[in-house]
């Protein structure tokens, strides 16, 4: 690359932000919030100033020189065929493919003569690719299937029941779904839950009570059954049904860690529901049962957790026996064939072992490689299971797995133009700011010149328990190609070494996930794998609070900022759709007044000061996003623009019927990361790419 300032593009006039007078008072503190207005999702002054703010942006996009350059090498190595494992569902092989550059995976299946045939085709939901494919789940036979539909990128669904033989929708759509999949009950029904419908914007309107509903095929939707939270107020509830039919189980939640857990006998007429674990401390899901053997994986003393037996007729905790114990690694376990994986995380990749169902340790599963490995499920009487392994310069590649040998063979290797043999990843420990060790993984080409010129791209989440494993992506390869750098920090709040590592970046100890990231950026800088003229931070939702936090504590550090989706408004998130379900690793400022001082501390929104050169910023958002809504990222781009002292274009691009990532069309994923490059490169100096 060839690296010089940038091309004047002349002075950017931003649209006109009005400021309207309106002030809170958080325990006798008083906040100025002048850009409310923005919060009205429905209001034709907010999609006045989208339309207003989109133009400005891409009016910038369009005049970078190599942006159709890397559009079209971004086309051209995302244009092969990717197809999922196979699952059987009565007399049927199903799985999904994408030719290439369809804007929707097609589900396809094939009988015992091996017929394939075109069973759900996302792509024929709506015109311009915005209505996407949900979920997927088929009655116990396999005779019926319920779909949900997303559109728009909206965590609302829509369900519609088929007849899975000759394809017939059979039922009318169930509607105002949220939050949840469909479990069934043999043949003729099943479970799933929703909130009841906001008054005021769907997209925006706070959702606090979720339900379980039973819908029994033949009936209309306002008569099916709350099963559970009519009396009992909880933000979270999912139910599923045992593979034997035997039990629903039940979860409830009121934050998105710790749940209560009940359990119904499906064999006895009018069962009570008996609950597991009365308190939200701990996190506990049921994984399996064998007869009334039921095992349980909880991190209830095992923040890395461990999985537990019980009979259903005494459940209670104190009643639970050692099955496969607590380790120094995270647990994340799966069923299948009748075996137990147990995938451990060791420094964020894996390590996968075989246990029968009494315990018993058959082997460690030999890996291609170190990498992410993730699958191993199915149903008991299935004789070939699928897994697939991937790392940041492996495409995910999909492997069949004989449990009772222990033997992998390739079952679907992609064929990307992309040469893994020139790229190297490798993983180091830095020091953060209080001194704990975090681990990171810098992929880069072979040969590298370490001359602190490399643009780098560095990406971080850090919250929720959410662990950032190697994985391969088609931009991160186009970034690379053009000679960046891609490097990913496992920060404190992830959960890449159990609880007590999300717990350290929770609440008060939120700013150890910044205090993370700022060192990850620092080590870069120090070990000459980049500059500060040649580093851009990117992350999304969580992440995006990430990025926006960092930007305003250290906007010295870097060139380039990549919000994404991002909770901004520390102190209103819990105001709008789920947000209040994010307190755990938030906490809200109305919990204390210490709480509030807390996030108003780090807050994004609050704190981009007047004068202050920011680096230069894409925020992106859709327009649709009702998990976190836009609300946040119109505010932090207005406040920026606002107060922005240096050159450095501080754009917002917002995508249209678009919601919080999930179902987004091929087409507008390119787009979206092509933008997000080429205003990097451009933004960094460079002239033209190699």
């Amino acid at each position: 690359m060839n690296a010089q300032a940038p091309k004047n593009m002349g002075e950017i006039k931003y649209p006109e932000t009005k400021k309207i007078e309106h002030t809170d008072t958080y325990f006798d503190t008083k906040v100025n919030d002048p850009y409310r207005w923005l919060e009205d999702d429905r209001s034709a002054e907010t999609g006045a100033w989208v339309k207003a703010q989109n133009e400005v942006t891409y009016g910038y996009l369009n005049q970078i020189p190599f942006r159709d350059a890397i559009k079209a090498r971004m086309e051209k190595l995302w244009n092969y065929e990717k197809i999922s494992a196979p699952f059987k569902e009565g007399k049927y092989t199903y799985y999904s493919k994408n030719n290439g550059l369809q804007n929707q995976s097609v589900i396809y299946r094939k009988d015992a003569s091996g017929k394939e045939e075109i069973f759900l085709d996302p792509n024929t939901f709506s015109k311009d690719g915005t209505t996407s494919l949900g979920g997927l789940d088929f009655s116990r036979d396999g005779s019926k299937v319920a779909y949900a539909i997303s559109e728009g990128g909206s965590d609302w669904r829509k369900v519609i029941i088929m007849d899975a033989i000759t394809k017939k929708v059979i039922e009318d759509t169930i509607v105002d779904v949220k939050f949840s999949g469909v479990s069934w009950k043999g043949n003729e029904g099943f479970y799933y839950s929703s909130y009841d419908k906001p008054k005021g914007s769907e997209l925006s309107a706070k959702t606090d009570q979720h339900k379980l509903y039973y819908h029994k095929l033949g009936t209309a939707q306002k008569d099916d059954k709350v099963i559970f939270g009519l009396d009992q107020k909880r933000r979270y509830v999912g139910g599923n049904v045992t593979e034997d039919d035997r039990y629903l189980i039940i979860s409830a939640a009121n934050s998105t860690y710790g749940n209560e857990l009940y359990i119904k006998d499906l064999t006895v007429e009018n069962s009570p529901i008996v609950t597991i674990v009365d308190h939200f401390n701990t996190s506990n899901y049921i994984i399996e049962n064998e007869g009334t053997k039921l095992f349980i994986v909880t991190d209830w003393n095992a923040p890395n957790k461990k999985i537990m037996t019980v009979d259903a007729a005494n459940p209670k905790p104190e009643n639970w026996k050692n099955f496969i114990a607590e380790t120094e690694n995270v647990l994340s376990p799966s069923t299948g064939s009748g075996y137990f994986f147990a995938n451990y995380m060791k420094d964020a990749v894996s390590l996968v072992k075989q246990y029968d169902y009494n315990g018993k340790l058959i082997r460690e599963i030999a890996l291609p490689g170190v990498g992410s490995a993730s699958g191993f499920g199915g149903k008991k009487d299935e004789k070939t299971l699928y897994y697939s392994f991937t790392n940041y310069i492996t495409p995910g590649t999909i492997y069949s797995f004989e449990p009772k040998a222990g033997t992998s063979e390739v079952y679907d290797r992609p064929k990307v133009d992309f040469k893994s043999e020139d790229y190297v990843s490798k993983q180091v420990f830095y020091t953060s700011k209080d001194g704990t060790k975090i681990p990171m993984l810098i992929t880069h080409k072979k040969g590298l010149k370490l001359d602190g010129k490399n643009p780098t791209m560095l990406y971080g989440y850090g919250g929720f328990n959410v662990s950032l494993t190697p994985s391969f992506s088609i931009a991160n390869a186009i970034w690379m190609e053009n000679g960046g750098i891609y490097a990913v920090p496992n920060l404190r709040g992830g959960g890449e070494y159990g609880k007590k590592w999300h717990d350290a970046g929770t609440k008060m100890q939120k700013q150890n996930v910044f205090d993370d990231f700022i060192a990850a950026a620092e080590y870069l800088i120090a070990n000459h794998y980049t500059s500060k003229d040649f580093l851009a931070i990117r992350g999304g939702s969580n992440g995006g609070l990430l990025v926006g936090a960092t930007m305003t504590q250290r906007p010295d550090l870097m060139k380039v900022a990549l919000p994404a989706v991002g909770v901004m408004d520390m102190l209103r998130y819990h105001t709008f759709t789920a947000g209040a379900g994010w307190a755990y690793d938030y906490g809200t400022a109305e919990d204390s007044k210490e709480m509030f001082s807390y996030l108003k501390g780090y807050s994004p929104v609050h704190n981009v000061k007047k004068g202050t050169p920011y680096p230069a910023t894409m925020v992106t958002t859709g327009d649709h996003d009702d998990r976190v809504v836009p609300a946040h990222s119109f505010k932090f781009a207005a406040e920026l623009q606002d107060k922005q002292a240096g050159d450095n274009p501080t754009l917002i691009r917002i995508d249209i019927n678009a919601g919080h990532g999930a179902g987004k069309s091929v087409a507008a994923t390119i787009q979206e990361n092509v933008d997000i490059q080429a205003f990097t490169l451009y933004n960094m100096g460079i002239k033209k790419l190699k």
